[in-house]
């Protein structure tokens, strides 16, 4: 039966841990609206920018180490940052983005400093995946077809990116248990059970 309620799932994730097939399970379980990359999109219109300068700054800090041609980025000359790209800016665009998503409906939301961003609503549940490093580095091998130095090599490189990231812009050390309702490691029970426990947790939380 279709849950009326209006719940916001966050979810945080270990890169590799399945946090996001958890995701997409928890989003169909409350009948959820799933945000991962396609908040760069609701971003980009909100902003005008092109979703390009989006992705090139997902959960990623430092890239904009000088001015950009500005022409060549589709930029409405009329928002309301008057055309500033600074990663701020961009910052505020996507945290709008996440806001206006979250008054529409309930929506399951992976990463991007959503749990900061959605902290004062009393809605929301933030949920932290992690699994052993022999599990991610599995997940990773097998999805980017790389051996286990490269694959941990991809794990390190791409979480300081990402640590560096959240802890930047929440001043909250990204992973840390005190800024999660749940912290679950996915790599005991599996992906599937683990969504469970995440969705009978949430059900007692919000009383559904």
């Amino acid at each position: 039966m279709e849950n009326k309620k209006h719940v916001i799932i966050c979810v945080g994730r270990q890169l590799g841990s399945g946090g996001h097939d958890i995701a997409r399970m928890l989003a169909m379980d409350f009948y959820a609206k799933y945000y991962d990359r396609e908040i760069l999109n609701l971003a980009a219109k909100e902003s005008g920018f092109s979703e390009k300068v989006f992705e090139m700054n997902d959960e990623r800090k430092g890239f904009l180490k000088g001015l950009f041609n500005l022409g060549s980025l589709n930029v409405n000359s009329g928002n309301v940052y008057n055309s500033s790209i600074s990663q701020e800016n961009l910052f505020k665009f996507q945290s709008d983005a996440i806001n206006k998503a979250a008054d529409e409906g309930s929506c399951v939301f992976v990463g991007r400093c959503a749990n900061y961003i959605l902290r004062e609503r009393s809605n929301v549940v933030s949920v932290f995946i992690t699994a052993s490093k022999r599990f991610r580095i599995d997940q990773i091998m097998a999805k980017q077809h790389i051996d286990v130095p490269a694959a941990n090599k991809f794990i390190n490189q791409c979480e300081a990116q990402r640590a560096a990231y959240y802890n930047y812009y929440t001043g909250w050390k990204w992973g840390a248990a005190e800024h999660y309702d749940l912290c679950i490691d996915a790599s005991i029970l599996g992906l599937v059970e683990t969504e469970k426990l995440i969705a009978e947790f949430i059900r007692k939380r919000f009383k559904l």
